[in-house]
């Protein structure tokens, strides 16, 4: 059975940082990839970039330098970034190349698997941490973890057991769900609340995770999206919907949604991915949205005024 080697991650973001961090003091230097165009690579080198205060060494490779291909690809990039990396990714992926894509949203692995073959990408989904990532600096206290698994539910297949070992070796935290489909969509529905009243409220995680007005806002929006799931055959309720707010509650008050930090820092963000979504799914299956749309519209408004 082949054993995962090399790796490769596109996408510096928090989670690409946070990741890339992790395993680079657990690899060697070139088995470790990291994929970006010359004007970043540039950039990077030239301003270092920070993981809880110290240097991170990493070993960078341009989308059109030859090499081999990668055993494991991990996608760390923002939703509108997706297309591009898809193509910047070519020389990385072979025959063994396995993929995981740490978007947000529940659509990410499909997009990828159109290009790539969807049986070499696993479902993913990132949950629990609470990076913040400001210029070049990433800071958090909790690394949280990646839940991987395969499409269809049922025992985990040879590239699950793959990553799984590879994960044992390198000392990163996960889990292995034999219902992944649910759990993206629980993910999803995490997000819609958490990450779009966040940004509206101008605000942080210390916001949503006490009584009071964003709070309820954050609930009924995540509310919206359970009947939505039982549509497709996801089946969320409201036991869910709790444990997704447990894992809330661990987030560092002081953290925050990548959402909040883009539209501080005028930023387009993910609205579309997140309310885009439920209103798109709401239209089709003729389920009432309006506190998606109420955040829809408010996050447009910020929006316009760039």
């Amino acid at each position: 059975m082949i054993e995962i080697r090399r790796v490769s991650i596109i996408g510096l973001g928090a989670l690409g940082i946070l990741f890339g961090n992790h395993l680079s003091k657990r690899m060697p230097k070139g088995d470790l990839r990291i994929i970006a165009d010359e004007k970043r690579v540039e950039k990077y080198k030239q301003q270092g970039v920070y993981s809880n205060g110290e240097p991170c060494d990493f070993h960078y490779v341009t989308p059109d330098e030859p090499c081999e291909p990668a055993d494991l690809l991990l996608f760390t990039v923002k939703y509108d970034g997706l297309e591009h990396a898809i193509q910047a990714v070519k020389n990385h992926v072979g025959e063994q190349t396995i993929i995981l894509s740490a978007l947000n949203g529940i659509k990410s692995e499909e997009i990828i698997g159109q290009t790539y073959g969807i049986d070499r990408v696993l479902s993913c989904v990132a949950q629990g941490m609470d990076a913040v990532k400001e210029g070049n600096q990433l800071t958090y206290d909790h690394m949280g973890m990646l839940c991987i698994g395969d499409h269809q539910p049922g025992l985990p297949s040879e590239n699950v057991q793959r990553v799984a070992r590879f994960f044992d070796k390198i000392e990163f935290p996960y889990i292995i769900d034999e219902d992944m489909f649910k759990r993206q969509w629980g993910k999803f529905m995490l997000n819609v609340g958490v990450n779009q009243t966040v940004a509206v409220y101008e605000s942080n995680y210390g916001e949503i995770q006490r009584e009071g007005e964003a709070r309820e806002m954050m609930i009924s929006a995540m509310r919206e999206v359970i009947p939505l799931s039982e549509k497709v055959g996801a089946n969320l309720t409201e036991e869910d919907l709790n444990y997704w707010l447990k894992v809330l509650s661990t987030l560092s008050p002081e953290g925050k949604p990548s959402m909040a930090q883009d539209l501080e820092a005028k930023r387009f963000s993910e609205v579309e991915l997140f309310a885009g979504t439920v209103l798109e799914l709401g239209k089709k299956y003729d389920l009432p949205t309006p506190v998606n749309q109420e955040l829809y519209d408010r996050i447009k408004l910020i929006e316009s005024k760039y």
